[in-house]
């Protein structure tokens, strides 16, 4: 069988109630030179019968059965079974657009630089979509450009993962997905990111993201807001806070204090905190000062984290920063 232009890296587990949805939408798709390796880590319900006959109706869809080890190992037995250089990732709940793989194939055949393109998204059912989940999504799709995906890179995951498009052996010289305990796709952009990977995406809506009460995201530990946390500052370890020293933390309210908690059982010092609420400045959080920010130590001094999440703080913040001569990822870097 002639080897495939781009493989599709679907887990599955116990995902009868959505998989043929999805599988029609990748049969759909515009191009058609692709194949779909849909791993099934040891369901119990329909979904291997459904496999089977997607499968026996169409050579392109290969499926692999596994007994039950979780979401992790199943991504990197399927990676490891992709054939082609190219990997679209994809859940097994969500539909693609029919443009979805011409596009992004087409967006990395012409930017060879770029390891990894994401697309726009839309989550569904519309009508179930909360607030937090339509503000993530407002977010996610307003970064486009590796600038301002790298920008943002510490606030949030920039990707959902089953709509990015990668170079496969970028991703296995890595070591493919690793279960640390946090969020295994999140724990990869930031790997890239630490080996010089440039990102993008395709400004389209090429994929739908299917939200539920039983998702991992919303039910796993691994995607609990503290292990998030943890992952960050592991790997702000290794950037903006590899030097020994104490930090300041933008932001004196819930967000900050946790934070602070959390950069505390890391090992690492709080400076203090800094905020605009007059009734903060002067006093004392955690046993830390909180100071306005024209008290602020001059550029280098100390890194800043800036934990305020509130719509538009963000960018007052960084005007403010960038207007006393911080420069973002090398002074101070957004993490919530």
């Amino acid at each position: 069988m002639e080897a495939p232009a781009v493989s599709i890296l679907m887990p599955a587990y116990n995902a009868s109630p959505y998989l043929e949805e999805a599988l029609v939408s990748v049969q759909a798709q515009e191009r058609e030179d692709w194949e779909l390796v849909a791993v099934d880590d040891g369901s119990t319900d329909e979904t291997p019968a459904l496999l089977r006959k997607a499968a026996a109706s169409d050579p392109r869809i290969r499926p692999l059965f596994l007994p039950h080890r979780g979401l992790v190992p199943a991504l990197n037995a399927g990676l490891a079974a992709c054939r082609a250089p190219l990997v679209a990732r994809m859940d097994s709940d969500d539909r693609m657009h029919p443009a979805r793989l011409s596009r992004q194939v087409a967006f990395l055949a012409a930017h060879p630089e770029v390891d990894l393109v994401g697309c726009l998204i839309e989550c569904f059912p519309r009508a179930q979509i909360q607030e937090g989940l339509a503000r993530y999504e407002e977010w996610l799709n307003s970064l486009v450009s590796h600038e301002e995906i790298l920008r943002d890179l510490f606030v949030e995951s920039p990707f959902a993962h089953p709509s990015v498009l990668f170079r496969k052996e970028r991703v296995t010289q890595l070591g493919g997905y690793r279960d640390c305990g946090w969020a295994e796709d999140y724990d990869l952009w930031l790997r890239l990111h630490q080996a010089g990977a440039r990102f993008a995406k395709v400004p389209e809506v090429l994929h739908f993201w299917r939200d539920r009460p039983e998702r991992l995201t919303r039910t796993a530990e691994e995607y609990s807001l503290r292990n998030f946390r943890r992952l960050k500052i592991h790997y702000l370890c290794q950037g903006i806070l590899r030097e020994p020293g104490p930090v300041l933390i933008w932001g004196a309210g819930r967000g900050g204090k946790a934070w602070c908690a959390c950069l505390e059982e890391a090992g690492i010092e709080i400076a203090g905190f800094v905020d605009i609420d007059p009734k903060k400045i002067g006093r004392t959080r955690r046993g830390r000062p909180v100071i306005a920010p024209e008290d602020l130590p001059p550029a280098g001094s100390l890194p800043v984290l800036v934990t305020v999440g509130v719509k538009g703080a963000r960018e007052l913040i960084r005007a403010a920063l960038h207007a006393r001569g911080y420069q973002e990822l090398r002074d101070f870097v957004c993490v919530a």
